[in-house]
């Protein structure tokens, strides 16, 4: 056991740097938001005040092109202060805040992810990215590209892929993965326990979680299938990296509740393309060539590196844990 601890112990420093880093970096992005929203010119011919009924989410329902008195920037600022609020609760709990919960990963490299939000957000962001590059990797080399959606104007984007994450979490992981898991290992029928559930599944008591593994995988799978299934969606080759995101953020869901699964939602839409659109801004480039520029790339070097660290330290607690439960037999 000296050399588990002697191994986690090496780790456990890096590690602990890396998501301090990636945490500042996602509280950085907030300021950097909502400076490209309000503060350049990144859609061009509108800005934020343009109409919220003008916009095509709204195409074929009654709101569309009605003189609604609500601009994209208002809908922006609420979503924007509730992602904060949001963000301000991971970091403080559900039981001890971020910089406590950090201190047994520098002494011991052994943490419960549980104990704050925060600390399973930026480790399972982190796994996200490795796991969404290794699949682009794989799919480029066998031909099939993953082309995002048209879209007219980089600010209209903006604030759809910072909306997408509270709908698609409310859909995918409240109605189809939480209410199933309720109504499978619930014991209870109250309003109060029904809500505590969906907010966080491991109040649930299951015992034997083979169910919940398969719903996991099944709304997974249908995540994946919604990104492409549309008109206006993304090409074919997004379905296998949509599907593998799916499958992560429910099981974030199921151990760390809905505040993870949509920070980790919001970081991979709303933090990404923060960095993108200011890159974009102060160099006078599109919104596709600063992806490819270098902050860019570290950034994703830096989220790579503590994905592949975030894995070992898994697999090593993993099988150092089995060792030591088969010698206490």
């Amino acid at each position: 056991m000296q050399n588990s601890n002697k191994l986690l112990q090496s780790i456990g420093i890096p590690f602990t740097a890396l998501l301090s880093v990636i945490f500042g970096l996602l509280l950085v992005s907030f300021p950097i938001g909502i400076y490209v929203f309000f503060e350049t010119d990144i859609g061009g011919d509108i800005n934020y005040e343009f109409p919220l009924t003008h916009l095509d989410l709204f195409e074929g329902t009654e709101l569309y092109q009605t003189p609604f008195d609500v601009s994209i920037g208002d809908a922006f600022v609420v979503l924007w202060v509730f992602y904060l609020v949001l963000f301000v609760i991971a970091i403080l709990g559900p039981k001890k805040d971020f910089l406590k919960a950090l201190a047994p990963i520098i002494s011991f490299g052994k943490y419960d992810a549980r104990l704050n939000y925060m600390i399973g957000i930026t480790k399972w962001f982190s796994i996200l990215i490795l796991i969404s590059a290794l699949i682009n990797f794989v799919q480029e080399g066998m031909g099939f590209d993953i082309v995002p959606p048209l879209t007219d104007n980089d600010l209209v984007q903006f604030f759809y892929v910072s909306l997408a994450p509270l709908i698609e979490e409310f859909g995918f992981r409240l109605i189809l993965l939480g209410i199933p898991l309720f109504a499978l290992y619930s014991n209870k029928s109250s309003t109060k326990y029904f809500v505590k559930c969906l907010w966080m599944p491991d109040n649930l008591n299951i015992i034997d979680p083979k169910k919940a593994l398969f719903l996991i995988i099944f709304v997974g799978v249908l995540f994946g299938f919604a990104h492409i299934a549309f008109g206006d969606s993304w090409s074919d080759g997004k379905f296998a990296q949509a599907t593998a995101s799916g499958i992560i953020l429910g099981w974030v869901y199921l151990r760390y509740g809905f505040i993870a699964s949509l920070l980790i939602h919001w970081a991979t839409n709303y933090f990404i393309f923060s960095y993108a659109n200011f890159i974009s801004q102060i160099n006078a480039i599109s919104i596709e060539d600063a992806f490819s520029h270098s902050l860019m790339s570290t950034l994703e070097i830096l989220l790579l590196i503590a994905g592949v660290f975030s894995i070992c330290i898994l697999f090593i607690n993993k099988f150092y844990s089995k060792k030591e439960s088969a010698l206490k037999v």
